[in-house]
């Protein structure tokens, strides 16, 4: 299977903004879930956020609420998150991954991971 592929992510102030997108050759991406993942070194996978396929419902964990956004163009097959208000404690890898549904606390769930991209917020 394709794996995924993520890109967008850099070194941002705190306070700012960065647009990460998913994408995948080959691999129609409206047929599944797609979810964003983060990990730090040395701390577990956290599930960030979700989008289902059905009918684009979208999930957030806590800490994201309110300030990251996720959608989906189908026409150019890819998922984005829209992250304002970065802060520190979001530093991280972040992963997208497809599923069947959006359960972000079973990350067993999700497969064809992407080699993540980084995301570095420091003043």
């Amino acid at each position: 299977q394709a794996q995924l592929v993520e890109s967008g992510g850099g070194l941002v102030q705190p306070g700012g903004s960065l647009r990460l997108s998913c994408g995948a050759d080959g691999r129609t991406l409206a047929y599944y879930a797609i979810g964003w993942f983060r990990q730090v070194p040395g701390k577990e996978r956290e599930g960030v956020s979700c989008i289902s396929s059905s009918d684009a419902s979208t999930y957030y964990a806590e800490s994201v609420k309110g300030r990251f956004t996720i959608s989906r163009d189908n026409a150019k097959n890819t998922v984005y998150l829209q992250m304002n208000s970065l802060k520190p404690e979001d530093t991280a890898v972040y992963y997208c991954a497809t599923s069947f549904g959006c359960r972000l606390n079973r990350d067993y769930e999700f497969g064809s991971w992407g080699q993540g991209t980084q995301v570095t917020v420091s003043s």
